[in-house]
């Protein structure tokens, strides 16, 4: 009896201290950013900071988004479950509208003694999971999109004349201006997320701490100084700028969230010159937004956080820059698909690099094991926590994601999709072999009938009955 008493004593004086000592989390998001980065091999991009934290932490090759629209991106990461037909189907999406009664991941960490931050976008509607911050959801407001008063005056006069027609019409699709980083919105959030770290460090309890930034989303506008980081007249158009050889019609789209931006024709392709400026202008806002996680994460090993500090970077869906004839995302191509995913925990070997299947609904999971915090029985998702420790870890097979009508396989080589009518008649299918074409350019399911059917049992397997 006098020992257990002891023990229960011990316990309670322990517990506050156990808390403090519990990681805090620094959750980093970034709209439409494609793995095209130094720290994945492309060293035309010049992404420094991302790189060195890519150094210390571990890198996924081959991560996936769940559907390659922001809202419903979003939503399935945070609340840990698949998207299906009637659930996460577009940008407007709400994850408490299409999931009620699931917690999401901020709510998980804050019912667990966690402070929970929003900056800058982390759900698309910032009203979105509202009860799961621990201070009103924050985001840059009266910041101009443009700097350039020209742009200004197309995009004021482009509105007016959006709103007479009820359609969105904005300005030019990108701008370079000889302005400090704090002119365009990610400055002031990456400032406003430097003042957030130090009133955080003061805290007693420990912090998750969320910073969605919003470049390389379009309108690529970004200081001057980072368009001059990339020659305009070396950039060119991607291998694959043509529709996949045999690809399905349903496959491909008309780039429509591009075609709302002045000098962008309404439909058919762009010239060489606009592209290539779009490419520019992808690159240059790549290039702005690294120099933000930079700031962010030079305040934190200033306030000497970042020893106890679980570090996530991740971007929401790719993007397409000409693959395949598309721009934007809002396809079933591995290009629309994979994103960057780069995580730091105390404790665990950094610089290190993974190949296994990786899909967003894993992260829920793995930062509560992380963190030391219970698991909601509604996760679908798997820690990687092992497979960050040990890179011959059982782990999955195939990662499976889908958009609109299409639901897609990723297995270690191949990629297969199949489009549906609402009850499940196949419309058309589209199999790629990424042993001998990894830029996905001729659809071979027609040559692999088996491998599709085995493909085909998989995928309705994995994305189960909710996925109809």
């Amino acid at each position: 009896m006098y020992r257990s008493l002891l023990f229960l004593l011990a316990f309670c004086f322990a517990a506050p201290t156990f808390a403090t000592e519990r990681p805090n989390v620094l959750f980093i998001a970034v709209d439409d950013l494609r793995p095209e980065l130094a720290c994945y091999g492309k060293q035309h991009i010049h992404s420094p900071n991302i790189d060195k934290l890519a150094a210390s932490s571990t890198l996924f090759e081959r991560a996936f988004c769940m559907v390659p629209t922001c809202g419903a991106s979003r939503a399935s990461l945070m609340t840990g479950i698949r998207p299906a037909r009637n659930r996460f189907i577009n940008f407007l999406t709400w994850a408490e509208r299409d999931a009620p009664g699931i917690t999401t991941m901020n709510t998980q960490f804050k019912h667990n003694g966690y402070h929970t931050v929003s900056l800058g976008k982390i759900f698309h509607h910032p009203k979105d999971s509202v009860q799961g911050w621990s201070e009103p959801a924050w985001r840059p407001q009266g910041v101009p999109w443009y700097r350039l008063p020209k742009n200004q005056e197309v995009h004021a006069q482009r509105q007016k004349e959006g709103k007479k027609r009820g359609k969105k019409f904005k300005g030019p699709a990108w701008e370079s201006a000889d302005v400090p980083d704090s002119a365009y919105a990610d400055g002031v959030l990456a400032e406003k997320a430097i003042a957030t770290l130090k009133r955080l460090k003061g805290k007693d309890e420990p912090f998750f701490l969320a910073v969605g930034f919003f470049k390389p989303h379009l309108p690529f506008i970004a200081p001057q100084k980072y368009w001059d980081l990339y020659d305009h007249d070396k950039i060119q158009l991607p291998d694959n700028y043509h529709v996949p050889k045999n690809a399905p019609k349903e496959s491909v789209h008309n780039s429509g969230e591009l075609r709302a931006y002045a000098d962008i024709p309404r439909k058919g392709p762009v010239s060489e010159e606009t592209a290539r400026n779009l490419i520019h202008g992808y690159y240059a806002c790549v290039s702005y937004t690294d120099a933000q996680v930079g700031k962010l994460l030079a305040e934190l090993d200033r306030l000497k956080l970042s020893d106890n500090t679980i570090v996530v970077l991740w971007g929401d869906h790719g993007w397409n820059l000409g693959d395949h004839t598309l721009w934007c995302k809002h396809s079933c191509y591995e290009s629309s698909l994979q994103i960057p995913l780069i995580v730091r925990a105390p404790g665990i070997k950094g610089g290190q690099r993974r190949t296994a299947l990786i899909e967003t609904i894993d992260l829920y999971p793995t930062l509560c094991s992380l963190a030391g915090i219970p698991q909601p029985e509604h996760l679908v998702g798997q820690s990687f926590v092992e497979l960050m420790r040990d890179p011959d870890t059982k782990w999955k097979q195939a990662a499976v994601s889908r958009f609109r009508n299409g639901d897609t396989i990723r297995t270690d080589t191949l990629r297969y999709t199949e489009y549906t009518y609402p009850k499940g008649k196949l419309i058309s299918r589209m199999l790629y072999d990424h042993t001998t074409d990894p830029a996905e350019d001729t659809n071979v399911v027609r040559e692999r009938a088996e491998e599709s059917r085995d493909l085909s049992r998989q995928l309705k397997q994995l994305k189960g009955r909710d996925g109809k």
